[in-house]
């Protein structure tokens, strides 16, 4: 994977030096593998308290209403989709020079105002304005990477016409009526997320790096469950009783099994040959990101309940613990599907993880027995089809050997 150094000549000399960063690049280890830098885990971070603002939507209602779901699903989308464009241009472009970083700080400025505006949509304009300002910068450096190679002209023209038509509908929904706006926002995000489809033809001519994007996807995904297992713990009562320690630790059990299942997937590096242009693999993390962090907030919701002495659980919290699961499960098996056609038993693994989460919350109301049951189960998929990982990872390493 060979990517193209924008380079430092586009700022002057002195500002580089002043601010100390002539000269520097992104790290790479003995073998010449490009590694994430400081400033991308910056942005990470950055972004993630964006996430964590949208699920904060919900509130502490643990029956929230299905617009209210849907709101959380479509910010959720727009912000994830700001911070994978960002992680696309990087990971074709060396770009740790002095003007890059310039940049890039200043579109987490506007990563800042769509974290505050999440929750005043549609009325604030907080949001399209951090949005515009994202993906402008973003404009900018597919713009500066233009004439850098031929290749770099088809793929920059691409993302230019795709996610310029986007950040003008975005513009426009500026000075619409507020009822318009999330209309005109869809189709904005309609048009984005189609163009790396669109231009899938051209986009796969040039790979993006193969150990690079799944470690940058992959280190944003554990952080977003970190998150997620926040929410759980801000639901911790202060001086739990050893109840309220046992209901905590159950609920933990959770997403450290989710935790075990998804660093066995990514360092057995099964899809390492088969990204190409990397769509489908970033498209599916999406819902699946998505899912973690509603699924820490349902648990912090089971949590709170049983701090209350809640006999039953509401079917709203139960539904959206089933959903976070069972589409976590999924995306893990069409990820593994990018890599090879499923066999019997890699299926049987999967229904299992949907059939038993989806009896025990339909069936289960008290809530410490939910969550005891639901722990057992998740624990149970993530050792079956973490030993069918690492087999697979084994196996797919023995013709090197």
């Amino acid at each position: 994977m060979r990517r193209v150094r924008t380079g430092g000549r586009h700022v002057p000399r002195w500002v580089g030096t002043w601010l100390g960063l002539r000269g520097q690049g992104p790290r790479t280890d003995e073998a010449g593998h490009r590694h994430a830098t400081w400033l991308e885990l910056f942005l990470d971070l950055i972004f993630v308290y964006a996430l964590a603002a949208v699920v904060a939507r919900l509130g502490g209602d643990p029956t929230p209403s299905p617009s209210a779901v849907l709101a959380v699903i479509g910010l959720f989308v727009v912000i994830q989709w700001a911070w994978v464009g960002q992680v696309f241009y990087d990971t074709r472009f060396d770009p740790d020079d002095a003007l890059h970083r310039l940049l890039v700080l200043f579109a987490l400025v506007g990563a800042g105002a769509m974290t505050l505006g999440v929750d005043e949509v549609p009325e604030s304009v907080l949001l399209p304005i951090g949005y515009l300002i994202v993906r402008g910068v973003l404009l900018l450096l597919y713009l500066r990477a233009r004439p850098t190679s031929p290749m770099a002209r088809i793929v920059t023209t691409i993302y230019l016409i795709g996610f310029g038509s986007g950040w003008l509908i975005w513009l426009v929904s500026l000075p619409a009526p507020t009822e318009l706006r999330p209309t005109l926002w869809i189709i904005a995000m309609v048009i984005e997320l189609a163009t790396p489809w669109v231009g899938a033809r051209w986009l796969n001519r040039w790979p993006v790096d193969n150990r690079h994007l799944p470690e940058r996807i992959g280190q944003f995904t554990i952080i977003v469950l970190g998150s997620a297992l926040a929410s759980l713990l801000f639901a911790v009562p202060d001086h739990p009783g050893p109840h309220m320690i046992l209901t905590a630790g159950l609920a933990f059990v959770i997403p450290a099994a989710v935790w075990w299942v998804y660093t066995t997937f990514v360092t057995t590096r099964l899809l390492q040959s088969r990204l190409r242009g990397g769509q489908a693999y970033s498209y599916l993390h999406i819902p699946l990101g998505g899912a973690l962090l509603l699924l820490g907030w349902a648990l912090g919701q089971v949590v709170r309940l049983v701090d209350h002495d809640a006999p039953r659980l509401p079917l709203e919290l139960r539904l959206l613990l089933a959903a976070s699961v069972i589409v976590w499960t999924v995306c893990g098996l069409a990820l593994y599907w990018l890599w090879t056609r499923p066999s019997l038993a890699r299926l049987v693994i999967a229904a299992y993880g949907v059939v038993s989460v989806s009896v025990i919350t339909a069936t289960v109301h008290e809530p410490r027995l939910m969550l005891s049951l639901l722990a057992a189960a998740i624990v149970g998929y993530a050792v079956l089809l973490s030993r069918r990982l690492a087999r697979a990872g084994q196996a797919s390493r023995a013709p090197e050997g």
